[in-house]
Formats: C-alpha cells, structure tokens, sequence
C-alpha cells in the first residue's frame, strides 16, 4: 500500500491528466453552453446571502466555474486552490477570458494556509467531489478555521455519502430503475483505489495517470471535524438533487435545471449542504 503522500501526488498527477479531458467535454461546456451559475441550486445563493464585497476562497476547485460565479455576483477579492497545477493554470485562462478578476493557486489543501500567505477569508467554500480527496478530517477543518476570518462562513455542497455508496456512476451490470449499495457509507477500511480511463465527463479517455485514492466520510464525520476545530455548525441540509443525471430514470427539476428521481422513485438524500461559522 502507498504513504499518503505518494496517494496525494497520484491523485494530483491523474487530475492533471483530467484535465484536458474536461476542458474538452459537453459536460463542462467551457465553448460557452453552460454559465457559471449552472453549477449552482437555488439553495445554495440562499445559504450564501449577498457576496457582494465579500472575501471568497475556493478549496479545491479544479477548473474554477464554481469560482467564477462568486467574482460574477461581485465577490472580492475571489481566489480558487487545487492540488492540480494543470486545472490551475486553466482555470486562470478561462477567468481571465471571461474578463472576471479571480486568482488562482496551485497548493494540497492541507497547505492552503500558507499558500495564501495567511490570509482570512469571510466565506470558504468546497464540496461537489472534493471531501473524498481529504485523508484526514481532523486536520482539514483546522486549515478551513485558519482561513476564516472572526464571523466568517463554511459552505459545504458535497455529494451525500448514500450516493457514494450507490456508486458515483451506474455499474455495467445495474438495472434501469434498481438502486444497489456497491461501497462503504461509513469509513475506517482504508482509501479506495481506482483505475479508469474514464472520468464522469463525457470526454475522451486518459492517456496517463488513471489511479486515484478517495476516503470514505460519513456525515457524522463531517459534523464531527468541523465542531473539534471550534467552527459552529448552522445548518445541514439533505436534497434529492444532482447536478447530472446519475441514474437513468432522473428527470429534470424545473425550477433548478437539476437532476432528481421521478415520484415514483424512493426519495433519497443525494447531495448535503453544510454551513458553518467560525465565531466572531
């Protein structure tokens, strides 16, 4: 079994080699079919409030399209970090061609902090497959405290541990309609290793670099690491929604553009959103 450190830089090499692919697919839409806004629900600019002259830091935030709606809303300054120096330096073009003022740092979230040069922030947000790349809760939520400012705000959007367990694409052998527990909710067993030339896009496949390492959260886990570096939690909320249609038989939410399961589908929690605050 590999150190972690040799998992992380695995990881930061595979999403290099995602990179292009993504920059390239419908999925992303970066030829202008999809705005950044498309990224977000409803509910999330409700948690959020106005941004307006806020300080923003996006953590792990690949291609930056999340990050550009922030300075899109008038966010300030807006900086985005990834681990991947290839999404960093495409995130940079697409902002700058988008004429939005928004940085961008290539660093491991474990060392945001001093990649930023100790700079705080009133929101942090993260989430929407970044927490599975986080070995360690614990140490994470004290790097997220370190970059709040007194008052400031945690915003989670992530992909809810069921779904993870469901598997995050559907298995060649699922049936149309049946939903199966593949993996571990809970962890404690260790990261998971993958092998796939294919990356959820619709993309070409990786030439190179196709492992990767993910950890296991549950919500509990979460929860727990955020109050043990003193932030307070405000909210959890649990929604039916996805950005992309998972299962076969998703239909498209009218109000978001979303994905959910018809009514006659179990109702299933697909994704969490989190806020939390450090206090004042």
């Amino acid at each position: 079994m590999p150190t972690i450190p040799e998992m992380i830089d695995a990881n930061q090499r595979n999403w290099d080699a995602r990179t292009p692919v993504h920059t390239a697919s419908a999925f992303y839409g970066l030829d202008g079919s999809r705005a950044p806004d498309d990224w977000f629900a409803p509910f999330e600019w409700e948690d959020l409030g106005e941004l307006r002259g806020r300080s923003v830091v996006h953590l792990q935030c690949h291609l930056g399209t999340e990050t550009q709606a922030f300075a899109g809303r008038g966010a300030a300054p807006v900086v985005g970090l990834d681990l991947s120096g290839a999404s960093v330096a495409e995130a940079r073009k697409l902002a700058a061609g988008a004429g939005l003022d928004a940085e961008f740092v290539q660093a491991d979230v474990y060392d945001a902090v001093a990649a930023l040069g100790g700079r705080r922030f009133d929101v942090v947000y993260t989430g929407k497959g970044a927490l599975c790349y986080l070995p360690d809760l614990a140490c994470w939520a004290t790097v997220v405290r370190d970059l709040l400012a007194p008052g400031g705000l945690l915003y989670i959007v992530e992909f809810h541990p069921l779904l993870n367990s469901l598997g995050p694409v559907p298995a060649p052998d699922e049936t149309e309609g049946e939903l199966r527990l593949r993996n571990d909710y809970l962890g404690g067993r260790g990261p998971d290793r993958h092998e796939s030339g294919r990356t959820y896009t619709d993309g070409p496949p990786l030439d190179r670099d196709t492992v990767s390492y993910e950890w296991r959260h549950g919500l509990g886990a979460v929860v727990t690491a955020l109050v043990g570096a003193g932030l307070t939690v405000e909210t959890l909320r649990e929604t039916d929604l996805l950005p992309w249609p998972r299962f076969a038989a998703m239909e498209r939410d009218p109000r978001s553009g979303w994905w959910r399961l018809p009514d006659d589908q179990p109702r299933l929690p697909l994704m969490f959103a989190l806020r939390a605050t450090r206090p004042a």
